[in-house]
């Protein structure tokens, strides 16, 4: 293995282990927001549960760093890098849907949406929303990261096939 072929490797675990963290940590951070109010007799529990679009991006991003975890430990020269190519474009598109809908969710969480009568509620559980912008920022790192990573891994497998005379 050359020096610049051990420089790329390193480069791309060291960009798998940043990705890895990045959506282990959304998830962990996501799945642990819970905020409880108490105003007057009235008590108010925020939870991400409670929000299928903050359930769906839990669940995302939970197997996207199970699925990370396991190609860190896949060995260089295996046949299955063909493979997470096409794997990676799925868990990219997965953690890309997860986002926006996440996104959708909590922008109406912090703004409202006054034609649907739908008050903001960030003013009454600070600490959940700003949990949730936290594994939003999170995850949105580890996407940016899997669609570097994306480009790279299609740059490494097709190029070589692209230069192949028929």
């Amino acid at each position: 293995m050359t020096t610049m072929a051990k420089t790329k490797r390193i480069c791309t675990l060291l960009l798998r282990l940043l990705a890895f963290g990045a959506t282990l940590s959304a998830t962990i951070v996501m799945a642990t927001s819970h905020e409880t109010v108490s105003f007057l007799t009235v008590t108010f529990e925020a939870k991400y549960s409670d929000t299928p679009a903050f359930k769906y991006f839990v669940i995302a991003n939970a197997v996207v760093s199970i699925y990370g975890f396991f190609v860190l430990f896949l060995p260089s020269e295996s046949l299955l890098w063909r493979l997470v190519v096409a794997l990676d474009l799925v868990f990219t598109l997965l953690l890309s849907s997860s986002i926006s809908a996440a996104l959708a969710i909590a922008q109406v969480g912090k703004k409202g949406n006054s034609g649907a009568g739908w008050l903001p509620i960030c003013g009454q559980v600070p600490k959940y929303c700003d949990q949730a912008r936290g594994a939003l920022a999170c995850g949105f790192v580890g996407l940016i990261i899997y669609v570097l990573l994306l480009l790279y891994s299609i740059h490494t497998v097709l190029n070589p096939l692209l230069l192949q005379k028929t």
